[in-house]
This record gives structure tokens, sequence and C-alpha cells, in this order.
């Protein structure tokens, strides 16, 4: 199974980077794994309808009928580390080919990528920018497959 990360960032951080580069090398000894950007036209911040349903427009576009998508939604369910690792052990058993994480934008996302979204999980009941949210979630992955694997790296 294949693990994709979409996220709408607009930022570059050089730490970010590097803590993503990281992960991936890490989550990549269990899976695949590749992490894509996604670019929405430029809208202004006031027009925040329009720029969710745009970027969720772009979110639906990338995914097939076939994935399995879980959003990180501060509105989502709260999991700690090993209720989330079970989720993506019954995910792994699926017969799905990609399992699809999915970080909202600015403004979050549409009713109709959290309807389509198999699984929606809260990073926090925080609010955190684009950056956090993807060094949070591919952290919680790369620990998932530690606690699945029985590899010591969870310590509780």
């Amino acid at each position: 199974m294949k693990f994709i990360l979409y996220n709408l960032a607009t930022a570059k951080e050089d730490w970010a980077i590097a803590v993503s580069e990281l992960y991936k090398k890490k989550i990549s000894y269990f899976t695949p794994l590749e992490i894509q950007t996604l670019k929405a036209k430029k809208s202004a911040r006031e027009d925040l309808d329009y720029k969710r349903n745009e970027e969720s427009e772009l979110l639906l576009k990338n995914l097939t009928q076939d994935d399995f998508v879980i959003l990180f939604d501060e509105r989502g369910t709260s999991l700690d580390s090993i209720q989330f690792a079970k989720k993506i052990e019954l995910v792994l058993s699926s017969s799905k080919k990609r399992a699809v994480f999915i970080i909202g934008g600015a403004f979050g996302v549409n009713d109709e990528v959290r309807n389509r979204a198999n699984l929606k999980v809260a990073l926090s009941p925080m609010v955190m920018n684009h950056l956090m949210a993807q060094a949070m979630s591919l952290e919680q992955i790369y620990r998932a497959f530690t606690i699945i694997k029985k590899i010591p790296y969870h310590n509780i």
C-alpha cells in the first residue's frame, strides 16, 4: 500500500522541509510515502468560502474512488497514538491500494471532502499551521508503524 500526504501549504521553512524528509525516509522503510503540496489559485483571504471550495475541489480531483482517505481536522476524532496505530493497521489490512492523508487549507475543507474521508482525526483541539500539522502527522504515522511492528520508539 502506498501512503500519500496532500497538503495545501503556502509557506516553506527549512526546519519543516528537514522534518518532512526525515520522516518520509523513516516511513518509507515500512511503506512507500509521497508528500504532495497542492497549489490552488491565489484569492483574497476575505473570500474564504471560495478559497475553501476551490482547495477542496483540488483535493477531490487528486483522489480515486479506491483511496482510503484520512482527513486531519481539528473537529475529527481525538485518538491517542495506540488508537491511531490500530486505525492504520486496519487501513493496511484493507484491500485499498492507497491511503491518502489530507491536511486542509488555512480555512479547512468543505463538506464534500469531509464526507469523502473514511476517517477524520484531530491532531489537536488547537488549530495549527500547515508546517506544524505536517510535522505532527508524519511523526504520528511513523509512530503508528513502530507500534504495529513492535519497534521500541513509543515508550508507553
